[in-house]
């Protein structure tokens, strides 16, 4: 049996390390990327060794895009990786994250409607509830509450399906600075208060 991991999301830093798998002391057979790997662009990944790789191959198996070996979004990702390296980002994630994490934790201690902080590095949950004993989601608060950080500028968690709203998910761009941090959660802090 293989293990394929996908990394779309925490891959490249996000949490603190280059690869969320290196947190579990693993290492998977197939790791697909995409996201931040293209900066942008429209670029993914699939890493694997070569014996998986000549299986495949052998088996027939294709997998084909409109931009299978296109240059340009190559060169992105590899001046993305050297950026990557080179500033450090990955522990950047790891300090700024934990930064992060402090704040929200101490709005927990201030919200009663705040029930959980979870996370690692720069992608952290937020669980929004109706009773912190029961631990009832409340989407409809925090819906109300990310509308309100929006109003007073903050964009995050952007997802606005229907139900949704009771977990956020937090997460910045790796080169967020204190400063940006701080204002951040001040005006989480405000929108929260004006909603309760």
């Amino acid at each position: 049996m293989l293990l394929i991991l996908d990394e779309a999301q925490t891959a490249f830093g996000r949490l603190g390390s280059f690869f969320a798998f290196e947190h579990l002391g693993i290492v998977p057979d197939i790791l697909t990327l995409s996201k931040t790997l293209g900066g942008g662009l429209p670029l993914a990944a699939t890493v694997t060794s070569e014996a998986i790789e000549a299986d495949c191959y052998e088996k027939g198996f294709i997998y084909y895009t409109s931009h299978v070996s296109d240059p340009m979004p190559a060169a992105v990702g590899l001046a993305v990786l050297r950026v990557l390296t080179r500033q450090n980002l990955a522990e950047q994630a790891a300090t700024m994250g934990a930064y992060l994490k402090d704040g929200l934790l101490k709005l927990k201690d201030r919200y009663e409607a705040i029930g959980d902080v979870r996370g690692r590095g720069l992608m952290l949950g937020v669980e929004l509830v109706k009773d912190r004993a029961t631990r009832e989601p409340d989407p409809e608060k925090g819906a109300t509450i990310t509308r309100r950080c929006l109003e007073l500028g903050l964009s995050m968690n952007i997802t606005a399906l229907p139900g949704m709203g009771s977990v956020w998910r937090i997460a910045p761009p790796l080169t967020i600075t204190y400063d940006e941090l701080d204002e951040g959660l001040a005006i989480l802090d405000q929108a929260i208060r004006d909603c309760l």
